[in-house]
């Protein structure tokens, strides 16, 4: 009954706890965009950011992007410390692209409608992409400390301009892993292990004394039939020379 009690509230813990999963990004992590800058000062942030407020703009056509998290294929992001992704952008336009800046939100991954944080907005100045040209453009964001561990949803947008019209498009849709800071093990992990590892011991504790049990009922067995021969004797030796013995002596000579 003990042990049916602590499976249930195993299965219980791993249920309520949030489970490590890792997503794979919506574009190949191997394709590499060919930079292509026109101008200084790419990737600087600015003490005094343009305020593109919660303003939606639709993108341009021609214009394509991918998304690569260098040497972090699983996506781990630590809470608290920055993380560095690339912004690959491809035009296939018409005109000469002017990037204005990249932003990204996090969100709860069952609910896109449950905003988490506003991550960094990182402008560019001078930076451009020309017509049939590739440019990859960094962006380092850092999750707030105190956020608690497990996956959560990243949307990452890259604004631009073309031809003095504002335009965004976005480069990442999916989950990233949120990490305790500076610590391979998560408070989580240790207790499901801890937790597994109790679960083991008690299981060989219960095994064994089913095992010794089982050994003493197979000894007591035993000794019954021994009791029962050593008794029968006993008995033959105790009856030699009553009536009772004459009688069942007489009985075997008839039969005879």
């Amino acid at each position: 009954m003990g042990l049916r009690v602590l499976l249930l509230l195993l299965v219980v813990l791993l249920v309520a706890s949030p489970i490590l999963e890792v997503v794979k990004c919506q574009l190949d992590t191997s394709d590499e965009a060919t930079e292509v800058v026109e101008g200084g000062d790419l990737g600087i942030v600015g003490d005094e950011l343009q305020d593109f407020g919660d303003a939606s703009f639709s993108p341009a056509p021609g214009v394509d992007t991918i998304c690569v998290f260098p040497k972090n294929a699983a996506r781990l992001v630590p809470a608290g410390e920055e993380t560095e992704l690339l912004v690959g952008v491809h035009n296939e336009g018409e005109s000469t692209l002017k990037v204005m800046a990249i932003r990204a939100s996090l969100h709860l991954p069952f609910d896109h409608h449950m905003f988490v944080q506003n991550l960094t907005v990182q402008e560019f100045y001078n930076a451009s992409v020309p017509v049939s040209a590739q440019a990859t453009f960094p962006y380092i964001f850092a999750v707030s400390k105190f956020l608690q561990p497990g996956p959560f949803d990243l949307v990452g947008t890259i604004v631009y301009e073309i031809d003095q019209q504002p335009h965004q498009s976005v480069f990442y849709n999916g989950t990233i892993e949120v990490v305790e800071s500076g610590g391979f093990l998560s408070i989580e992990s240790v207790f499901l292990v801890t937790l597994g590892a109790a679960l083991v011991g008690f299981f060989g504790i219960w095994a064994y004394g089913q095992i010794q049990h089982f050994s003493k009922k197979t000894k007591r067995a035993s000794k019954v039939e021994v009791g029962t021969g050593t008794t029968d004797a006993n008995m033959d030796e105790w009856l030699q020379g009553t009536a009772y013995a004459q009688s069942l002596s007489n009985k075997s000579k008839k039969k005879k």
